[in-house]
């Protein structure tokens, strides 16, 4: 397993851009309500990865620094998204984002948060926020028991990927979130979403998880296998649906 989790990535960003979930229309409206957002208003992405949450903020007219230390993810944002005049994709970290002091109106880490939890975010964060502004925390949490899918696919996740107990964002707790917003207070938002997949997306979609085993491997092999086999008992004319609850948090650092 590699190490250094800014590498994780590296060899799934194609299955990354075409098959992550992207976010609901009410997380942006609902961040512009509770910050005051206006096309003014400069965002800083951080963790952006390919650029999913960043493309959504871009269609709302902000001004986004997409920072992101792994850098195929970047260059996948950057072909994305660089013919739109307000996205400045930024090779940086969390903990050192290169951004000016006191610069942004808005934090987002979108998927993002659970590989920099540290002390030397909430110092980052704080430096390149401007006095009194916020950042916020997104998740897409996979539900795990809405039916007999998505049960037998998370118990797949536990019993043959390489570290998904470990890793997995659902780690991350009330008391993680109390320690990085200022005295302990934020607010929050859920929201539900959905993807739909045939068998193809299925797997792309798993192998795009930096848990999984890659899939030219023993390991991978043996993965694939047991997916397809998941798939063919539980899909419904040939699709498959993952359920998530989108969630916010959001306060001052």
């Amino acid at each position: 397993m590699e190490a250094d989790p800014t590498k994780r990535f590296s060899d799934r960003v194609d299955n990354y851009v075409k098959y992550r979930p992207t976010y609901p229309p009410e997380v942006l409206d609902y961040l512009k309500a509770e910050c005051n957002l206006t096309t003014s208003s400069v965002i800083a992405d951080v963790g952006a990865g390919t650029g999913i949450f960043t493309k959504l903020l871009l269609d709302k007219g902000y001004k986004v620094f997409a920072v992101e230390p792994n850098q195929p993810m970047l260059d996948a944002a950057i072909e994305q998204l660089s013919g739109n005049q307000n996205f400045n994709p930024v090779a940086g970290t969390a903990g050192a984002t290169t951004l000016s002091d006191h610069s942004i109106d808005l934090i987002t880490c979108a998927q993002a948060f659970h590989w920099f939890s540290n002390d030397n975010t909430r110092v980052e964060f704080n430096r390149i926020l401007k006095p009194g502004h916020k950042a916020a925390l997104i998740w897409n949490n996979r539900a795990t028991n809405t039916d007999q899918f998505s049960i037998e696919y998370d118990a797949l996740l536990k019993n043959d990927s390489v570290d998904y107990n470990k890793v997995n964002h659902q780690n991350i707790k009330d008391l993680d979130f109390k320690v990085f917003f200022k005295d302990g207070k934020y607010g929050g938002k859920k929201f539900p979403n959905v993807q739909v997949f045939d068998e193809e997306g299925l797997i792309g979609r798993a192998f795009s998880s930096s848990y999984v085993p890659p899939q030219e491997t023993d390991k991978g092999e043996v993965f694939l296998k047991l997916l397809r086999e998941l798939f063919a008992k539980y899909n419904e004319n040939g699709k498959i649906r993952f359920h998530y609850q989108t969630e916010i948090y959001l306060g001052e650092v």
